[in-house]
């Protein structure tokens, strides 16, 4: 299925401005998740076969997810289960709504399978957020599979109010989500990545625990993964893996997007790359892989992770996988492959494990 968006769709497509049809994409979406016929005919052209996963206290019907920032206003959340997604990832969403930075703010470099973005956390904040997501749910239509948050620090909010801000945002969504990520890393909103430090990312978690505490009144807590930048040393990375007892850190998520850019690029991509923002697909798959493999040495395969960055084809999550991610998600790949690439990916993962135990495949190339 995936050549005949190559060869058909994506040259339309990529002939219009990249968030032009990101936006339509998604309204289309919108529209199908709400007709029962629509959703059925989606689930049955991209048919995904089980591959069940359990991670964090979840179980996920397959371990391909729909990363962060490609659904930040929830507008079509039953679609990704339609479409085969194990789980999905929505936001990242701020406290305060805001409308990101200025247009054009999304670029391709197809001859690499990469995009640059600097979108900025654009969003309609985190109540208009919750108000959405309670009327899927209000619908019947909720997701048969886990559904995640992202959360990210507001433009305007200081540095050093910023444990309170993501708390204000994780408050008003605890009870519709069944994760939360905390998204230290975005490079694209001032000073955001200074938040990696270990002094404040622990001053944010110690007050996310506390309102996680608070509000589970003595039941089940959500858990919390912290998303970290490819661009951090590994020494910067073991400072965040020593958070991860002290504030119960359910998992990682590596990577975010970049701010480095390849080596040898051709006069096009030349172009794409003098744009700020943050590079993803193929040309950080590498360094994502490497930092998951780090991530997995380092907590000694205990800490789930979800492996994010350059994932395209079932290669490309295989290699994840065997460096240590229980978990992929695709952002860029979905542009590029279209809706098929989550059961090509999950049929090449099964072919992949041969009837092995997935825990087993898990980090097996970085012990």
């Amino acid at each position: 299925m995936s050549w005949l968006y190559r060869t058909f769709a994506r040259p339309f497509l990529f002939a219009q401005d990249s968030e032009s049809v990101h936006n339509r994409t998604l309204g289309l979406l919108s529209m199908a998740s709400r007709i029962d016929v629509a959703r059925d005919l989606i689930s049955s052209v991209y048919e995904v076969p089980d591959l069940p996963v359990t991670a964090f206290g979840l179980r996920f019907p397959n371990p391909v997810g729909l990363a962060a920032g490609m659904d930040k206003q929830a507008a079509a959340v039953p679609a990704w289960r339609s479409m085969g997604f194990g789980f999905s990832e929505l936001g990242g969403v701020t406290w305060h709504a805001q409308p990101g930075n200025p247009a054009p703010r999304m670029f391709r470099c197809v001859d690499d399978e990469a995009l640059v973005n600097r979108m900025g956390f654009n969003n309609g904040g985190a109540v208009a957020l919750a108000e959405r997501l309670r009327a899927w749910r209000s619908e019947g239509l909720w997701p048969a599979h886990p559904v995640g948050i992202n959360l990210g620090k507001s433009k305007m909010t200081p540095i050093e109010s910023a444990a309170e801000d993501y708390a204000a945002s994780f408050r008003a969504l605890w009870a519709l989500a069944d994760f939360f990520v905390v998204n230290v890393s975005s490079p694209n909103t001032p000073n955001q990545r200074q938040l990696q430090d270990r002094a404040d990312l622990d001053a944010i978690l110690d007050t996310l625990q506390a309102v996680n505490s608070e509000l589970a009144a003595g039941g089940v807590t959500k858990p919390i993964l912290v998303k970290v930048a490819p661009d951090l040393t590994f020494e910067a990375l073991d400072e965040i893996v020593s958070l991860v007892e002290p504030r119960r850190l359910a998992g990682l998520v590596a990577t975010n997007t970049t701010v480095a850019r390849p080596n040898f690029q051709d006069h096009l991509a030349q172009r794409v790359y003098r744009e700020t923002g943050g590079l993803s697909g193929r040309p950080l798959a590498a360094r994502s892989t490497e930092v998951v493999r780090h991530l997995y040495r380092q907590t000694s395969g205990r800490v789930p992770i979800v492996g994010v960055g350059g994932v395209l084809d079932a290669q490309d999550a295989w290699e994840k996988v065997t460096a240590g991610a229980s978990l992929v998600q695709v952002y860029t790949g979905l542009v590029y492959e279209g809706p098929a690439i989550v059961g090509d990916i999950v049929r090449g993962l099964s072919e992949r494990l041969a009837g092995g135990r997935w825990e087993d495949a898990v980090g097996s190339a970085a012990r």
